[in-house]
C-alpha cells in the first residue's frame, strides 16, 4: 500500500496493511489520525504535559507491538480507546506515588443518598463539572476508565463490552457500580468541601 492510498483507507484496512508489512510509515498515518485523541485521554491521567506526552508515546509503541491482537470485533478507534485507558490505568496503579487513596464512605453520607439518586443518570448528569473533575480523581482508575469511555467518549454498551472484552451484563454492572461510587464521592465532596 502506498502512502497516498494509506491516507484514503479506513483504520481497519490500514491496520491490516501494517500487520502484513510491518511498515512504520503506514503506522505514522495511523498515529497522525489518533495522536490527539490518545494524548487527550493520557492527559486525564497525567500530572503534567510532559507526562501525558510520555504516556502517549508509550501507548503508540505498545500499539505497534500489539497491533496483531486487534481482531476487528469493534472499530479500531474503540479498541484504541480501550487500549489507551487500560495502559493509563495500569500506569497509575503501578506508580505508587499516584495511587488513589481509598477513603471509606461514612454511613451518614450513604443514608443521605436516596436509592433513586444512586441509580439515576439524571443525578449523574447534573453534577457540577468543576467538582466532578476533582471527584473523578478520588475513584479507582478502573471506575474512572469505564465512566469516561461511556460518558465522555459516548461508547455504547455494545462498544464497551467489545472493547473491554467482557460480557454485556458485566459492563452494565461495572458501569452502575462506578456511577454509584462517583455519586457517593460527589455528594460527600459537596457536603464536606475540599476536606475529603
Amino acid at each position: 500500500m502506498t502512502l497516498d492510498a494509506a491516507h484514503k483507507v479506513s483504520d481497519e484496512a490500514l491496520v491490516e496493511a501494517i500487520i502484513k508489512t510491518n511498515d512504520t510509515l503506514l503506522f505514522e498515518v495511523l498515529y497522525d489520525r489518533h495522536a490527539t485523541m490518545v494524548y487527550n485521554k493520557c492527559n486525564g491521567f497525567a500530572n503534567s504535559v510532559d507526562e501525558a506526552k510520555d504516556l502517549t508515546q508509550d501507548v503508540f509503541l505498545r500499539v505497534f507491538v500489539k497491533l496483531s491482537s486487534f481482531k476487528g470485533k469493534s472499530k479500531f478507534s474503540t479498541w484504541l480507546y480501550s487500549f489507551t485507558y487500560n495502559h493509563c490505568v495500569n500506569y497509575v496503579t503501578r506508580n505508587t506515588a499516584k495511587k488513589i487513596e481509598k477513603k471509606s464512605v461514612s454511613s451518614d453520607s450513604i443514608e443521605n443518598i436516596g436509592e433513586e439518586d444512586l441509580d439515576s443518570t439524571k443525578a449523574f448528569q447534573n453534577m457540577r463539572v468543576e467538582k466532578l473533575q476533582k471527584v473523578m480523581d478520588l475513584i479507582s482508575p478502573d471506575d474512572k476508565m469505564i465512566i469516561l469511555l461511556k460518558y465522555q467518549d459516548n461508547l455504547s454498551i455494545k462498544e464497551l463490552f467489545q472493547a473491554l472484552d467482557i460480557g454485556e451484563s458485566a459492563v452494565k454492572m461495572r458501569l452502575k457500580r462506578a456511577k454509584e461510587k462517583l455519586i457517593r464521592k460527589y455528594n460527600e465532596y459537596t457536603k464536606h468541601g475540599e476536606s475529603i
